[in-house]
């Protein structure tokens, strides 16, 4: 997905540069009216430049979605009555646990949606899982009891998640973007695959019978 993008910054960023020396050499010449549209494409291609460069920037972290896959696998050891450590193990690798209150693991995630016209650019549905925290079955638990949350996304300057709320116009990119959580139970050891399809995320068995 981000090679595509990074193709495109480069293509208009080098048309910028080309179109900013014709723009001088016209100046020279003193062709105004030359000059004025080299200058006005120079700077369509630098705005493409931005644009391109902050899609790159806020999409990463954000894996791009198939059908169905997994985002991470998770084994379930309970510590006591209400509290459980949650392992996790992602797809690039990474691993790490959480220390939860509650009789339920939690997760949601960000679902990004692009428009069709924009998947000609290699950007297509993307995901990135958001926080982990505990559940409590009973809504009195919830109100009373300890609360536990982690943050599982990557830290970034930027999230197009953010962003698309944020302005306008990238609901022209975006066809939607989402929230989506899953709870199980996590009273007994366990393990599970969290995964995510074009409908938001599931939870699966690691070991089915």
């Amino acid at each position: 997905m981000l090679n595509s993008l990074i193709v495109l910054i480069i293509v208009c960023g080098v048309l910028s540069l080309i179109f900013f020396i014709a723009t001088i050499g016209a100046l020279r010449r003193k062709k105004l009216l030359s000059s004025a549209l080299r200058i006005l494409l120079a700077a369509l291609f630098l705005s493409l430049v931005a644009l391109f460069g902050t899609i790159t920037i806020a999409t990463v972290g954000y894996r791009a979605l198939t059908y169905e896959e997994t985002a991470a696998t998770v084994q379930i050891e309970p510590l006591s009555a209400k509290l459980f450590i949650a392992h996790f193990r992602f797809p690039d690798g990474r691993q790490a646990s959480y220390k939860l209150a509650g009789d339920e693991l939690y997760v949601d995630a960000h679902i990004l949606k692009w428009k069709p016209f924009v998947n000609i650019l290699g950007l297509h549905t993307a995901y990135e899982l958001d926080r982990v925290t505990g559940r409590y079955i009973d809504v009195k638990d919830e109100l009373v009891s300890p609360r536990t949350v982690f943050l599982i996304s990557q830290d970034k300057p930027l999230n197009m998640f953010n962003l698309r709320q944020r302005y306008f116009f990238l609901r022209r990119l975006l066809d939607a973007e989402y929230g989506s959580a899953t709870f199980i139970n996590s009273d007994k050891p366990a393990g599970f695959e969290i995964r995510v399809s074009t409908t938001g995320l599931l939870i699966r068995d690691s070991h089915p019978q």
